[in-house]
């Protein structure tokens, strides 16, 4: 079972600098993306030639761990290293030798949301470089509307749920705010990623900035809905007691060979990032269920109209 929990209990305290950023670029693979993607080709030619894990570490004066990471993608690599283990596994293509080196490059780029580094916790940054690459994100949120299709007002009153007016935040509060909506540009671009979610009723009915906000997010959730790369259900709470007691469940399929889909847990101080195929498909399946009890894309707009005519 292999299950990575990182923790989120401090922050960085840089300064922004006045940097700017336009959001995920298209069709970028990323930092994170990047070592994976580079881990898994590594794996498959090390595995061709049948050769251990011991054979790698030892050409590179490495732990038997260091390989293991750095073929899930979960260690840093340097070009040298890169060079070495493709002699090793005689990797003599030229055009194959280059893809490698150039991943290589690219994991060391910084990601997108560089700028807003400090105010974003440690174990949130690899879950944003997924999100960017991924091609399909299945989610199930039980307390708040998903935040690549929450309105400005209601992230902001998201996340200040965790930072009270007057106590300093706001500045934080804001930059926040405004990652979140440079994330929602994945969903704009050239061939976004499709993006299915499950909704507890509940987290409609929880008002949040009051009912202006409320009435606003609820339209965009009905105007958004006609992507053809979105869909949208809801559990209704007629449904009773469903699969997913646990919180909040995302789904992440990513376009690289050999690179498996990853779960995303998300806590109040820490995340857990699931990749074991056997713990995934539970997941999956999980999802799978909510699917069948939740309102279909079409009556899920008939509530939500529903649902602003109560406010």
């Amino acid at each position: 079972m292999r299950r990575e929990v990182l923790s989120g209990e401090w922050f960085m305290d840089r300064g922004v600098g006045g940097q700017s950023w336009d959001g995920p670029p298209s069709g970028s693979a990323g930092p994170t993306m990047s070592r994976m993607a580079l881990g898994a080709r590594l794996r498959r030619h090390r595995e061709s030639r049948g050769l251990p894990h011991e054979a790698a570490a030892y050409a590179l004066l490495a732990t038997d761990s260091k390989i293991r990471l750095l073929e899930a993608g979960r260690a840093a690599v340097r070009m040298r290293e890169v060079i070495a283990l493709c002699d090793l596994y005689g990797v003599d293509d030229i055009a194959e030798r280059s893809a490698l080196l150039g991943l290589a490059r690219q994991a060391k780029r910084p990601g997108w949301w560089e700028p807003f580094r400090p105010v974003i916790p440690a174990w949130v940054e690899p879950f944003l470089g997924l999100e960017q690459a991924a091609r399909r994100i299945r989610c199930y949120e039980i307390q708040f509307v998903p935040g690549l299709l929450q309105t400005r007002d209601y992230a902001r009153a998201v996340i200040g749920l965790g930072h009270p007016p007057g106590g300093g935040d706001a500045e934080k509060v804001e930059m926040l705010v405004e990652l979140r909506m440079r994330r929602q540009q994945v969903l704009r671009r050239d061939r976004p990623p499709h993006l299915w979610v499950i909704l507890d009723e509940a987290a409609l009915r929880r008002t949040l900035g009051g009912r202006t906000t409320m009435y606003l997010q609820m339209q965009h959730l009905i105007d958004i809905a006609d992507a053809p790369n979105i869909s949208v259900q809801i559990v209704p709470f007629d449904k009773g007691g469903h699969a997913a007691t646990g919180g909040p469940i995302t789904l992440l399929r990513l376009p690289e060979p050999g690179v498996g889909d990853v779960v995303y847990l998300e806590q109040l101080t820490s995340a857990q990032y699931v990749d074991e195929p056997c713990e995934v498909v539970h997941y999956r399946h999980i999802l799978n269920q909510l699917a069948t009890q939740a309102a279909t894309p079409q009556e899920t707009i008939s509530i939500l109209r529903r649902m602003i005519r109560d406010l």
